[in-house]
């Protein structure tokens, strides 16, 4: 089980960083070429905490690396089937909650923006929620055809 968990985080951790450089460069290129010079998509604290803007952004890279990969090896926890699904989401939460708003902290500096921050931790949260919500109803519309068959 171990390897399989370290295997999805390696997978996750290679598409994140590589979506995550991508996208910043996407930014980059779209941003410079309007018209605005030497624009960089990293956030200006983040990068005066490297230094260099090289390491700044291979930084940044990494840690949006680190965000997938707790994602993927996080999925573990819904096959521990002694815990319940109610125990298993909150679990999943809670530790993908710490991470990922912890690194979105620090890459966009939104403890200086309590608005962002907060919008961050709603729209985190509300994502959950529905994510939740729709897996709950796909459970109980398996556990009433198990039943279904079960009954027949």
């Amino acid at each position: 089980m171990l390897k399989e968990i370290l295997k999805k985080g390696a997978i996750s951790f290679s598409i994140s960083s590589f979506a995550g450089a991508i996208i910043n460069f996407l930014i980059d290129v779209i941003v410079n070429a309007a018209g605005v010079k030497d624009f960089c998509s990293i956030s200006p604290d983040f990068l005066k905490l490297f230094p260099t803007t090289a390491v700044a952004v291979y930084s940044n890279i990494m840690l949006y690396g680190i965000i997938g990969a707790t994602f993927a090896m996080m999925t573990f926890v819904f096959e521990l089937e002694r815990i319940g699904f109610l125990v298993q989401s909150i679990i999943y939460y809670v530790v993908t909650a710490a991470v990922c708003l912890g690194i979105t902290m620090l890459l966009w500096q939104l403890q200086k923006y309590p608005q962002a921050l907060i919008g961050t931790l709603l729209g985190y949260t509300g994502t959950h929620i529905i994510m939740f919500t729709l897996e709950y109803k796909k459970l109980k519309n398996d556990i009433e055809t198990i039943n279904q068959e079960i009954n027949k």
